[in-house]
């Protein structure tokens, strides 16, 4: 048996606290392992370096593990003020002058650029893919006294009723009901979708893993059970499965009589008003719709697969049912110019009171087709490095031009968010009135429903 003191590096706050999912679910297979785990989230328990040195030398570990989410936050007007790594460096430079024990990195951070990233950070291992396999392994092999490269290279990807159940930490789950009022699961790992910027199929595979629908549901009865957890948001990569799985989760949860609320991230294609209707008296309380483009031109250009009538057809479920839904759109992409920015902000008006968070620009990753189009349109050359922010903007624009025609358009509406500034602005003034959670669901407004 060893002793392992986990650590989540996220201390970012934007758009709300997340819970550390990630640390949870490694503390979970480090535990059935039969080691020792505590787990430490500066955001909850204090971003005190004093303190937490005098934690981590009183559980005396035999290894020390730093859980990495965010490379940086996707926001082409932070620049490197929204670069996570420095702050993560300085951390663990910090760590070393007072602990001898070895320090591992691992998280979907570490996965998008493992080299660099583990040079970057000066740690002594970095583990590739999912850590419930890997981190036992590497504590296992260095209790035993093996050499141990730096660099540990992905497990065999696990089969959905093979993922790790998350040791919750009752003073962490205290903390993010306090302060967004939900913590997180996952239902499924995986994507099939090709979205031309996206890592989530470089991180967790091409094709859908799914978990048992009732092994889910036990977790969530757990968590409101022992954890007093009324709110969840699902962090699967996409909710909605084009073969309707995910509706037998949301059949299982009716059949347990939940009670809960939750949300979670959805494909903005082949949702009826039947289905969200259903996921409604499951629980169901927002969407977040991974919309991305605002014009088919744009869409086509990130290789979506769908078109706008489909993100249309949603939206107007969404609001049938009074399902309050926030589209997150980037401008900018491959083939955007003039005339598909003035296209998409006209489809953007027809969204209605839906919620629209818009950015400007795409974070390109080195895993990303994007990335090679970046290549071939002379943005980036092949020896680039990604670590820090780079951000494609398409060639047929001018880029200051384009955010002064979203934020004219935007102006004067409380449900349009452009720049992304603007919404953590408005997220403040809504929390200093009490409010927690998704928050930007409560910028819109349904009318009342008639009752007899």
């Amino acid at each position: 048996m060893s002793r392992v003191f986990l650590i989540s590096s996220n201390t970012t706050t934007d758009p709300y606290p997340v819970y550390p999912l990630g640390m949870a679910v490694v503390a979970g297979a480090l535990q059935t392992a039969g080691h020792q785990v505590q787990q430490y989230d500066p955001l909850a328990q204090g971003e005190s370096m004093p303190q937490m040195l005098q934690l981590i030398k009183k559980f005396a570990p035999d290894l020390l593990a730093i859980s990495l989410r965010n490379i940086d936050n996707v926001d082409s007007f932070s620049g490197e003020d929204g670069w996570y790594l420095r702050k993560i460096k300085g951390f663990i430079a910090d760590i070393r002058q007072e602990i001898k024990a070895p320090i591992v990195v691992g998280g979907p951070a570490l996965t998008i650029l493992p080299e660099e990233i583990a040079e970057y950070l000066a740690v002594d291992h970095a583990i590739i893919g999912e850590g419930e396999r890997s981190l036992p392994q590497l504590v296992a092999d260095l209790a035993a006294g093996k050499e141990v490269p730096q660099l540990i290279q992905r497990s065999q990807p696990l089969p959905g009723d093979e993922f790790s159940t998350p040791l919750f930490d009752q003073e962490l789950v205290n903390f993010y009901l306090a302060q967004s009022g939900m913590v997180n699961l996952q239902t499924k790992r995986g994507c099939p979708h090709r979205c031309s910027y996206c890592s989530y199929p470089h991180l967790e595979g091409f094709h859908f893993r799914f978990r048992n629908p009732q092994l889910v549901v036990n977790e969530l009865e757990q968590l409101k059970r022992e954890h007093g957890v009324e709110r969840v948001f699902f962090t699967d990569s996409v909710f909605n499965d084009p073969h309707k799985e995910y509706l037998k989760l949301v059949e299982e949860m009716l059949s347990r009589d939940l009670d809960m609320q939750w949300s979670a991230f959805f494909r903005p294609q082949g949702l009826d008003r039947q289905e969200l209707a259903l996921m409604k008296r499951a629980g169901l309380y927002a969407l977040e719709l991974g919309t991305d483009a605002a014009a088919d031109q744009t869409l086509a250009g990130l290789d979506k697969r769908l078109r706008f009538a489909d993100i249309l057809e949603v939206n107007r479920a969404c609001l049938d049912e009074h399902l309050p839904a926030a589209h997150f759109v980037m401008f900018g992409g491959p083939d955007e110019d003039d005339a598909s920015v003035s296209e998409g902000l006209k489809n953007m008006a027809q969204l209605g009171q839906s919620v629209v968070f818009a950015f400007s620009g795409i974070r390109i990753h080195p895993d990303a087709p994007l990335h090679q189009r970046a290549i071939a349109d002379g943005i980036v050359t092949a020896e680039t490095s990604l670590l820090k922010p780079v951000y494609y903007f398409s060639p047929l624009l001018d880029r200051e031009k384009m955010e002064q025609t979203i934020e004219a358009s935007f102006a004067g509406q409380r449900n349009r968010i452009f720049p992304p500034s603007k919404g953590m602005e408005r997220m403040e003034v809504m929390k200093g009135f009490g409010f927690c959670g998704l928050m930007w669901d409560r910028l819109i407004r349904f009318p009342r429903q008639k009752t007899l």
